[in-house]
């Protein structure tokens, strides 16, 4: 940006000078006011064509590509859900589903765009969580939940 700055200046010094010799080459001899204005029209639109190309360049950009990965996991064919450990510690169907996709691996972001809410409600959703299932960190509270039966 600095070069451009400097080429400008340099740039109106130069049309500055030229229009002082310009000037005296006016006193000095008789010409018509018409040439030195078409002059000074002629060096102000070449100047405005360079700035212009100069300062509307395009810039090239790089673009990262987002990759989603989904991820799978098999359930084993004999977990059963223990439901009544499930109403004991008060969670309700949404806590659960936001537990599940926890022990998938997803980040917030990611359960907030797979059930369609906010990520704020799936940062109460987990803190409920952590709370019902006396927890402080997700992996603990993955745990807890198979220690329950909650996950298989």
């Amino acid at each position: 940006m600095r070069r451009t700055i400097l080429i400008y200046g340099i740039a109106m010094a130069v049309l500055i000078g030229l229009l002082k010799y310009i000037q005296y080459q006016f006193f000095v001899r008789d010409l018509s006011i018409e040439f030195y204005i078409g002059v000074v029209a002629v060096l102000f639109v070449c100047l405005g064509a360079w700035a212009g190309s100069r300062l509307t360049r395009t810039k090239i950009a790089i673009v990262e590509k987002e990759v989603i990965v989904e991820r799978v996991m098999v359930a084993d064919s004999d977990f059963r859900l223990n439901e009544s450990e499930l109403d004991r510690l008060g969670i309700s169907k949404r806590e659960y589903e936001v537990l599940e996709l926890i022990s998938q691996g997803l980040s917030n972001q990611e359960i907030a765009d797979k059930l369609f809410v906010s990520t704020n409600t799936i940062k109460t959703h987990s803190s409920n969580l952590f709370m019902k299932l006396d927890a402080r960190r997700r992996t603990q509270a993955i745990q807890r939940a198979r220690k329950f039966g909650l996950l298989p």
